[in-house]
């Protein structure tokens, strides 16, 4: 892996907006100037399965795939996702995650049950979570459906780009009819 070149890992279940926020990341990237490489690898997302995006940026970058213990920051739709591929984040990285359940299939026909405390669970192990309800706040903002976009905005307090970089990109991406309810998303992703 190249020095300057940084992994974001987007992870969630089928139909969560991990796309656009994928997108919504890529644009910031390629704003400020840099070689970015998304990268999508859909599970069964029709039927709740899981599905990751990683985006990694720098100078130059050749491989649009993160290697286990190579992302920077792993961004989570959902806890059980986020405990599932933190061995792809590297020593120091962070974990975003919304603190949303989602049942999987086992879990729903009865073969398992949702583990619980995975927050705990993650800290415990040594990782560095920061945990939120962006379904409360993408509900606040005006829709459910803007979970992405609040992850967005909590990921953006821990990059070096400015609050009206992140704003355009979303400009750029979101109908207007949605950009309002969008913005407020990100907002109180970002407090």
């Amino acid at each position: 892996m190249a020095d300057d070149v940084k992994n974001i890992m987007i992870v969630g279940v089928g139909g969560q907006g991990a796309l656009l926020a994928s997108k919504t990341l890529g644009q910031v990237l390629l704003d400020a100037g840099f070689d970015v490489k998304v990268s999508e690898v859909h599970g069964m997302s029709q039927r709740g399965g899981s599905v990751v995006t990683y985006v990694r940026y720098g100078k130059k970058v050749c491989s649009p795939i993160v290697d286990k213990g190579e992302a920077d920051f792993i961004v989570s739709f959902e806890l059980l996702e986020a405990a599932r591929y933190t061995e792809y984040l590297r020593q120091g990285g962070k974990i975003v995650v919304n603190t949303q359940t989602i049942d999987p299939m086992p879990v729903i026909t009865g073969a398992a049950e949702y583990p619980e405390n995975l927050v705990g669970k993650m800290q415990d192990a040594g990782f560095d979570v920061d945990a939120l309800d962006c379904l409360s706040l993408a509900q606040e903002a005006g829709t459910s459906k803007a979970v992405n976009i609040v992850l967005m905005g909590r990921l953006s307090r821990y990059m070096d780009f400015s609050e009206d970089a992140w704003l355009s990109a979303i400009e750029k991406l979101v109908k207007p009819q949605f950009l309002e309810m969008n913005k407020k998303a990100f907002a109180l992703g970002r407090k």
